[in-house]
């Protein structure tokens, strides 16, 4: 329970694009000048199964993961006057408490401090078929660097890498969500990596 609202147990699925981005993007704005529990009660329902799919993934334990879909929401409650909507969807910025969060975790979590690493700072793909330097970034960039220089890539190369890193979706669940080759998600994840890491070599 968060704020008198009850986790659903099963996601509804809705379509995510620019529409329920906006609906959310109101939402927020709505909780952020009003106060208004109706409101985030709907960004509750829609992102509370989504934030717990994604903790499992991660953290494969289900106690943990209910804290950080608790932390997380807790959160977007007490921060939505933070969220603009000029600099990333609903989605990125939620998705981003949790990493945070999830990082806090597990860097309490004293046997566990080696493991924290470049993956929990930026979640990259566990793919097989992906080398290590195709996937990974820098350690010590920060989410707030790597946030700022996402909002620069180009929309398919966007769509794709905050499904994959955000949500935590699989190369596969991608590419039948929008009904393309995986081999085209593979290549856009690699190109937009590649974009990412260039620019931020030029912001050194």
């Amino acid at each position: 329970m968060l704020v008198g609202i009850q986790l659903e147990t099963r996601q509804t699925q809705r379509p995510a694009g620019p529409e329920i981005a906006n609906e959310m993007s109101a939402y927020l704005q709505t909780v952020a000048s009003e106060r208004c529990q109706r409101s985030f009660a709907k960004i509750f329902h829609y992102f509370a199964p989504r934030v717990r799919s994604y903790a499992l993934k991660q953290m494969k334990n289900d106690a943990q993961a209910m804290e950080l879909v608790q932390e997380t929401l807790a959160n977007v409650w007490q921060k939505a006057h933070l969220f603009n909507a000029e600099k990333g969807s609903p989605s990125t910025w939620i998705f981003t408490i949790a990493r945070n969060i999830r990082y806090d975790m597990l860097r309490k979590q004293k046997n566990r401090k080696e493991d924290i690493c470049s993956e929990d700072m930026w979640p990259v793909l566990c793919e097989q078929t992906a080398s290590a330097a195709e996937v990974s970034l820098d350690h010590q960039v920060t989410l707030e660097q790597v946030g700022q220089l996402f909002i620069e890539l180009p929309h398919k190369q966007k769509t794709v890498i905050e499904a994959i890193y955000i949500e935590g979706k699989s190369q596969q669940e991608v590419a039948d969500e929008l009904g393309i080759p995986l081999g085209t998600v593979k290549s856009r994840t690699r190109l937009a990596l590649q974009r990412l890491r260039e620019m931020l070599e030029q912001d050194d």
